[in-house]
């Protein structure tokens, strides 16, 4: 990413083809299936740490049941209604930086704190190190403010890591929080998208084979119809509230449209949008991209709905 663009990007309200050439650019020098990890990493983090925060917003690093964290709080929120959501990257980079501005504008706008796990990730820690490490950090924020004033949330890899808690919890007779946010999430490891050659072409940002890098350094193949590592092959019914967030150019939209389509079957209460002509992750960038400040505004309806006020 170069300095002139994040620069321009750090003002409010730029023009969406401005943070499409930004998104472009990650994809092309940092989403790459032969590059090493720690450059992906190190690319990945320089591109994130630019990103600005609304003023006042408070970042405390911390550990949780063993799990480094990041709390990210507005300062005026005084309430227990606590977000936990998961970084992307394909469970083999990323940070919390990459949520940083998301978290901070819903924190300021939904009374909330949001909780960033570092979960660990692969090919160091394989699958099911990652799921061990959010359910460590669910585990102990359920026991301090009670599952219905917690949502948990995830975008990409992160989205298919907060469902797979959901399962999990569920599947364990465990309490569940009160609600599900996922943006772009990935959820089905074991999809071959090379047979999406019109979605290929759309997508500014990933690409099949990076994808199938990083599902191969999370999990064995075999294991990649497991439901906690590919959640969209659980079973669905009596999950919480779910609001998915998607972009029509997006390779992972897919994933997003079939989980709907499931949990709804499963009478479960989902809340499904899709913006057209938009990439993956659009909605982390709310006070750049007028889009992600809608998709914002939906999440935050979504956490005061299930929440107990």
């Amino acid at each position: 990413m170069t300095g002139d663009v994040r620069r321009v990007l750090s003002e409010r309200r730029v023009p969406p083809w401005v943070v499409r050439a930004s998104a472009r650019e990650l994809g092309r020098f940092t989403f790459k299936p032969g590059l090493a990890w720690e450059t992906q990493r190190r690319r990945l983090d320089r591109f994130a740490s630019a990103s600005p925060v609304p003023r006042g917003t408070r970042i405390v690093q911390t550990e949780i049941n063993g799990v480094r964290s990041e709390v990210v709080t507005a300062r005026k929120v005084r309430g227990p209604r606590t977000v936990i959501h998961f970084h992307g990257g394909g469970y083999c980079v990323g940070s919390p930086r990459l949520a940083r501005t998301w978290a901070a504008h819903l924190s300021a706008q939904a009374d909330c704190q949001v909780i960033l796990p570092d979960y660990r990730l692969a090919p160091e820690h394989p699958y099911p190190a990652a799921l061990n490490d959010a359910e460590a950090v669910i585990k102990a924020v359920l026991s301090q403010v009670g599952p219905g004033s917690v949502v948990l949330s995830g975008d990409s890899a992160g989205g298919g890591l907060a469902l797979a808690s959901v399962v999990a919890a569920r599947d364990a007779s465990r309490e569940c929080p009160a609600g599900c946010i996922l943006l772009s999430p990935w959820l089905d490891l074991s999809d071959d998208r090379r047979g999406s050659a019109q979605l290929i072409r759309r997508d500014i940002m990933l690409n099949p084979g990076w994808l199938q890098a990083c599902a191969t350094a999370y999990a064995e193949p075999s294991d990649w119809t497991d439901p906690l590592v590919s959640p969209l092959l659980a079973a669905h019914k009596g999950l919480p509230p779910l609001l998915i967030q998607v972009g029509s150019d997006d390779l992972l939209a897919p994933d997003a449209q079939r989980l709907a389509a499931s949990a709804s079957a499963a009478e479960v209460d989902v809340t499904y949008t899709i913006w057209p002509r938009l990439w993956h992750d659009f909605a982390l960038e709310p006070g750049l991209l007028s889009a992600a400040d809608n998709a914002l505004s939906q999440a935050v309806s979504f956490v005061a709905s299930v929440t107990e006020p």
